[in-house]
């Protein structure tokens, strides 16, 4: 205990997390202007990374660093002390009509260097070339001749726009991340650190680890619950993964392929709800709806996702002999009776957000009970010491996430400033030649292109930006282009040739890459009909009368089922190739067309009369044209 106090007081990253995890919560219950909120919660997280990144991830003179980290946390301290004293000016002041002072400047300019900055110690480069092509187009963009040129902004407007309103830097992606993703952070950490990741895949094991297939189910049962806390593809296969993937192994799935199940897994997490991740939050913001109603209208395409995964897995064990557990797998779990009152954080969660709190006050409420919901049972109690690593671990966690998406701020006032979303959108449509399918297939394009080498939330809120305005010209609703666009950059986490949750996942195995990559595109090859599916039908995201939502979602679900049939070819038995076309053929047509209508129709009933006859033929794999010329 002394100990870690020690480390921790001499930590400064502890400090200011600490500071950080106490500013949210006083604000919480105690609001302050948003400017101040958004300005503070900024400024920390940027200390914070100050300290907590290295300046190089090579080796680097420890000196060096430390030179380095002082000299960025004394900018940081430059632009704190600035919005302190500053506050009631910028909190009074009228946009395009009070002065612009000469220090208002020079702080704005510091802000975007220490923005740029913390985005390349957190994400790398590929976020900081997009922000910085923003930059450059918003100072020069006017030069530009024809659709793409607007009139000039100077800088010294443009440091009012970015620094000193709350339509710049500071606001929708900073308010995101100030009141909403900030505590669902805490929450995850804490409850990982008090046993409930552990819980999660121990719960997955005594669920389904007997099943066929059940190596593979595991996994997704386990990293799709700890996914959609965690918010982060990435994370979940790292903290998930080192059991998962060995665990399938052990069973006899090729590492390759329990890499890929892993990966997806994590991935699908982020459309689970009742969280979804991270980008849920941001979609809420932007369309300024409850968190309670995307997470409703999250439910049937996520279904979808994770009960095609469940198909694939059981039917792919049965057709190579493999990935069912062995007794002594699940022998070797502890029970889950007395570690059952763990699940108490998300059960209150779920019941703080469907009794109508906000999300902040019930993500609370569920932290504070997994501060005490440990204590029921003498097994799950842990131990008090660790609480000063999980402050330190939330306030990292949170500046690591908040850096990149603060900074997208940037993007998104340039692209709003500039008229460019909507010119981008007007010149999709032109490129698709006036074709709704191939302006969708260009976003789609777009969508998992931009989501290479970015977090999935920086992916969204520029994809949103960009090619929202064109889904709703094609006069696809604004729920759901947001939810295709959102869609899109998840699945880019398992897309080739740049898919991190697939690397990462590759590595545990200590597979190839690419091999990974291609195998989890495979697996999940029906998410990307999911999307389509919804545009055809926004009953699939509970618009509509219950009953239509309900047909919908129940076809969407088969039509999934008959897809994975198709690409296993095995269902009881192995599918004749022919067979296998016809599933998938179905599958296809089924989900990308408007429920009810005669090729939706079509698809569901021979897909159902392929099946019947499939169950009962008596030997071999099934051949309809077989079954036709005997019964003639």
């Amino acid at each position: 205990m002394k100990n870690n106090l020690y480390r921790f007081c001499l930590n400064p990253c502890a400090w200011l997390s600490l500071a950080l995890v106490v500013f949210q919560y006083w604000i919480l219950f105690n609001p302050e202007l948003p400017l101040v909120e958004r300005a503070t919660h900024l400024v920390i997280s940027l200390a914070i990374i100050c300290f907590a990144t290295p300046f190089s991830k090579k080796q680097t003179s420890p000196k060096l660093n430390a030179l380095f980290s002082l000299l960025l946390f004394s900018m940081v301290a430059i632009v704190g002390v600035y919005y302190f004293l500053e506050a009631d000016r910028l909190s009074n002041r009228i946009e395009n009509v009070s002065p612009i002072e000469i220090y208002d400047v020079i702080v704005c300019s510091i802000l975007i260097v220490l923005l740029l900055e913390a985005v390349r110690r957190t994400v790398g480069y590929v976020l900081l070339l997009v922000i910085g092509a923003f930059l450059v187009y918003g100072i020069f963009g006017y030069q530009l001749n024809g659709q793409m040129g607007f009139s000039q902004i100077s800088w010294y407007e443009w440091s009012e726009i970015l620094g000193m309103t709350t339509s710049g830097i500071l606001g929708v992606t900073t308010a995101t991340s100030t009141n909403f993703i900030f505590y669902f952070i805490v929450f995850g950490v804490v409850y990982s650190s008090v046993g409930g990741g552990q819980l999660f895949i121990d719960l997955a094991v005594k669920l389904v680890g007997k099943s066929t297939g059940g190596g593979a189910k595991v996994a997704i049962v386990g990293s799709s619950l700890m996914g959609t806390i965690s918010g982060s593809a990435v994370a979940n296969v790292t903290s998930t993964g080192v059991f998962t993937i060995p665990l399938m192994k052990r069973t006899g799935i090729q590492p390759e392929r329990a890499a890929a199940y892993e990966a997806i897994a994590s991935t699908g997490g982020q459309l689970m709800p009742p969280i979804m991740g991270i980008a849920a939050f941001v979609m809420a913001e932007m369309l300024a709806t409850s968190y309670s109603n995307i997470a409703l209208a999250g439910i049937f395409p996520a279904l979808a996702f994770y009960l095609s995964l469940f198909v694939f897995a059981g039917l792919d064990a049965k057709k190579t002999n493999s990935g069912t557990l062995k007794d002594e797998d699940i022998k070797n779990i502890n029970p889950i009776l007395p570690s059952l009152h763990m699940l108490l954080p998300p059960v209150v969660l779920v019941c703080g957000l469907v009794m109508g709190f906000s999300a902040q006050i019930a993500v609370f409420w569920s932290t504070v009970t997994c501060f005490v919901a440990p204590f029921f049972n003498k097994s799950t109690r842990y131990d008090l010491k660790n609480i000063p690593l999980m402050v330190l671990e939330s306030g990292v966690q949170a500046a690591k996430i908040a850096a990149p998406i603060i900074a997208i701020g940037i993007v998104v006032s340039v692209a709003i400033q500039s008229n460019l979303a909507l010119k981008f959108a007007s010149g999709l449509i032109s490129v698709g030649a006036g074709s709704s399918v191939f302006s969708l297939i260009l976003i789609v394009l777009g969508c998992i292109i931009m989501g290479m080498g970015l977090p999935t939330v920086a992916a969204y809120i520029i994809g949103a930006v960009l090619y929202v305005p064109a889904l709703k010209e094609l006069g696809i609703s604004e729920l759901q282009s947001h939810f295709f666009v959102m869609y899109f950059c998840v699945l880019s986490m398992v897309t080739p040739p740049v898919s991190l949750a697939s690397f990462a996942a590759a590595g545990i195995a200590g597979t190839d890459s690419m091999k990974t990559s291609f195998e989890a595109f495979k697996i999940c090859a029906v998410a990307f009909l999911i999307p389509f599916a919804f545009i055809s039908d926004d009953a699939l995201l509970f618009v509509g009368s219950y009953t239509n939502i309900a047909i919908a979602g129940l076809g969407l679900i088969f039509s999934t089922a008959i897809w994975a049939i198709g690409v296993t070819g095995f269902a009881k038995r192995k599918v004749s190739l022919f067979g296998r076309i016809l599933m998938i053929a179905c599958g296809f047509f089924a989900m990308i067309s408007p429920t009810g209508s005669y090729i939706w129709l079509s698809a569901i009933g021979i897909s159902g009369v392929y099946l019947l006859i499939h169950f009962f033929v008596p030997k071999g794999p099934c051949d309809i044209r077989k079954v036709c010329l005997n019964s003639k």
